[in-house]
């Protein structure tokens, strides 16, 4: 197994969604692959370093974006991240917009999800290892911070606070699911953030999520049909500015030291519900990156 040993200190990893492939700055960087036992990541990671600080990029869809929201391998991207040392991941999706306030490039940074996709498995969990984690609060308050602040210095629009409605895709929604999202109290809807989110969680990764705003979705009565090529036009302004706002978070993420003040790294203290002596090995030894810590 090609794994580089984890790193000491504070790695950041940013899986980059649509229209972020890439990020500027980065120095001695090395793509290489990472094997996973939950199956092949979307690409090979990038291994860099971002000032002082190092960096782990791996592009959600793939270099070239071949791979849809409904096939993305989400274990094996959050493994492959954990067994190269992250601590913390920055989440960058674009999403369409479910508020009359949350125009076309805004970025929101959301702290809440709903989960309303069909695809599989959600959980690195399972038969002969059970684990339950909450996921009341799935963001990490401190990367959020950072990332607000971060934001504020570079005078992006952006807004803290939301709900991230992840749907199944890869279809845009009907009027009546755009209209029932609202309804749900959502604020933005995406493909890929679920069951990212949930994930991490379990592999105790703090996780944070910045939403580019590219669309009105469709219940808005003058973006009753959201294109590609909509999508794409404000994808280009968008991306440039997610990529100078990793650029500014990053030292800030790099230089926190100890444990998660809001234990995200301790996420599995109490989720393991099977008995020792009844746990699958071949299981604990799957779950060696994610929850070695209390395997």
């Amino acid at each position: 197994m090609s794994t580089p040993p984890p790193a000491s200190g504070q790695v950041i990893g940013i899986v980059g969604g649509t229209g972020v492939y890439g990020l500027p700055g980065l120095v001695d960087e090395q793509w290489r692959r990472v094997d996973s036992p939950f199956g092949a990541p979307s690409d090979e990671l990038c291994f860099a370093r971002l000032g002082d600080t190092r960096v782990v990029f791996l592009p959600r869809h793939g270099r070239g974006h071949r791979i849809p929201p409904g096939e993305i391998n989400y274990r094996a991207n959050i493994d492959a991240l954990k067994r190269a040392g992250v601590t913390t991941v920055v989440s960058v999706s674009a999403v369409g917009s479910l508020r009359a306030e949350l125009p076309p490039g805004m970025f929101v940074l959301c702290d809440q999800f709903v989960d309303r996709t069909l695809r599989g498995p959600k959980s690195f969990f399972g038969t002969g290892l059970i684990a339950h984690v909450s996921m009341a609060h799935p963001t990490c308050a401190r990367a959020m911070d950072a990332l607000a602040e971060a934001g504020a210095r570079l005078g992006l629009a952006m807004t803290r606070g939301g709900t991230y409605l992840a749907m199944e895709g890869p279809q845009f929604s009907t009027l009546a699911e755009s209209r029932m999202h609202q309804q749900l109290g959502c604020d933005v809807v995406g493909m890929t953030n679920m069951p990212e989110a949930k994930l991490a969680r379990e592999a105790e990764l703090c996780y944070a999520t910045v939403a580019m705003v590219t669309d009105y979705d469709c219940w808005h009565p003058d973006h009753d049909a959201v294109t590609v090529d909509d999508v794409v036009r404000v994808l280009h302004a968008n991306s440039g500015h997610a990529r100078e706002l990793i650029a500014a978070v990053v030292p800030a993420l790099g230089a926190h030291a100890g444990p998660c003040p809001h234990r995200c790294d301790r996420a599995l203290d109490a989720a393991i519900l099977t008995a020792p002596a009844a746990r699958d090995p071949e299981m604990i030894s799957k779950l060696s990156a994610v929850a070695g810590r209390v395997l």
